[in-house]
């Protein structure tokens, strides 16, 4: 309470004199700004103005609750992208390695297709040529 309304003061008395400080050459320079001191004063000496500002400071504290929650659901959202990107990137080189993976025995089938065609007719000329001549 007391430390807002001391900034209230430094922001107010800085807003209207803050240029006119250094080029003061009289003591009592400033005294109009007794009046806004004491008016701010009674307002923060006033019962209502402290209920007022500690339900100003309670809403405070729900939105600063409520972002800090927002930004948590952020943090784990980008925690789960993240977690889905790795998954994304290791599905990707599984699927270049299943692809070269079926390119081999798609190759190792073929050559032993033709071997097995190679046999039978080996075999089909060896018969052929013992048993018929």
């Amino acid at each position: 309470m007391a430390f807002g309304y001391l900034d209230d003061l430094h922001s107010r008395f800085y807003d209207q004199y803050g240029r006119k400080v250094r080029s003061v050459t009289r003591p009592y320079t400033f005294i109009e700004f007794d009046n806004y001191i004491q008016k701010a004063k009674k307002m923060f000496a006033d019962s209502r103005a402290r209920r007022n500002l500690s339900s100003i400071n309670t809403e405070l504290q729900d939105v600063q609750r409520i972002m800090v929650a927002n930004i948590e659901e952020v943090l784990q959202r980008g925690e789960a992208l993240s977690a889905l990107n790795t998954k994304a990137s290791n599905l990707s080189s599984l699927a270049k390695k299943y692809q070269s993976d079926a390119k081999y025995l798609n190759t190792r089938s073929a050559y032993a297709k033709l071997a097995a065609m190679a046999v039978v007719l080996l075999t089909l000329i060896i018969y052929v040529r013992f048993w018929w001549l």
